[in-house]
């Protein structure tokens, strides 16, 4: 790992694909795996970080912003052995996204990429300007999908946007809640099929040659200890470490850690 972290956005074109259940796990297996991880919620308006995590945060990134704390003061430890800077939920500022924050936001990614391994930007759902500009920050971006037609077509919707607006040209995915094994690669090659035809002859016709390829980095089961998990407000990789989807998120982070 380079001195400077990896940002990686995680994203999903709909809400209630577990992104954030996704990302958190993540990096706890990342820091299991000795690498200084921060997750931060850059769902500005409607963070939820912290339920998940089950933390009550005195300092948020709504603090920082408005000059009432320091970065320092709002970057917590979390367990799982990670760190988090949690934004503040409900707060209608942050629904749009205006140039003094869109400037904040890119200046503390700034000053906090230095002292970590790897960044984890959990976003919004969706094809916002709050959630396209935190993606735009990212190195790297990780498309979380479920088997449901909704999900899927709105992460096909969310890849458009990334391919054509921000020239993304490689996009990880992580499908979740699958019933089968095997079904994640099914996803993804169907996922592949459609940009191939449709988002392929765009990029072709703005003169661009590269191809768009999705990259499958994981598929996680339907594990009932997931919903206990999350109703514990506990990461699954503490409260239940051999379920089968804490050993799917852990293989993941085997996998990014080795690319």
């Amino acid at each position: 790992m380079s001195a400077a972290g990896k940002i990686l956005a995680v994203t999903s074109g709909k809400g209630g694909v577990g992104k954030t259940f996704v990302a958190a796990n993540l990096a706890a297996a990342l820091a299991e795996r000795g690498e200084r991880v921060l997750v931060l919620d850059a769902d500005l308006g409607l963070a939820n970080l912290d339920v998940v995590l089950n933390l009550f945060p005195k300092v948020t990134l709504h603090d920082v912003f408005t000059g009432k704390a320091t970065l320092e003061q709002a970057i917590l430890p979390a367990p799982g052995g990670f760190s988090v800077l949690l934004a503040g939920s409900g707060l209608v500022e942050y629904s749009r996204l205006t140039p003094q924050v869109r400037d904040q936001l890119a200046d503390i990614i700034v000053q906090v990429t230095p002292r970590f391994d790897r960044i984890l930007l959990d976003t919004g759902a969706g094809i916002s300007d709050v959630v396209l500009h935190a993606v735009s920050l990212a190195d790297d971006v990780l498309v979380i999908v479920t088997p449901e037609p909704t999900s899927m077509t709105d992460a096909y919707a969310t890849i458009k946007v990334l391919a054509t607006l921000q020239k993304r040209r490689h996009i990880r995915l992580i499908v979740n809640q699958v019933s089968a094994a095997g079904e994640g690669r099914t996803i993804r090659n169907q996922l592949q099929l459609v940009v191939d035809r449709f988002v392929a002859p765009q990029l072709k016709a703005q003169g661009e040659a590269e191809p768009l390829m999705l990259e499958l980095m994981g598929e996680i089961p339907s594990d009932p200890l997931v919903r206990e998990a999350v109703n514990k407000r506990s990461l699954l990789l503490i409260s239940s470490p051999g379920a089968p989807a804490a050993k799917a998120i852990n293989a993941t982070a085997a996998r990014m850690t080795a690319a």
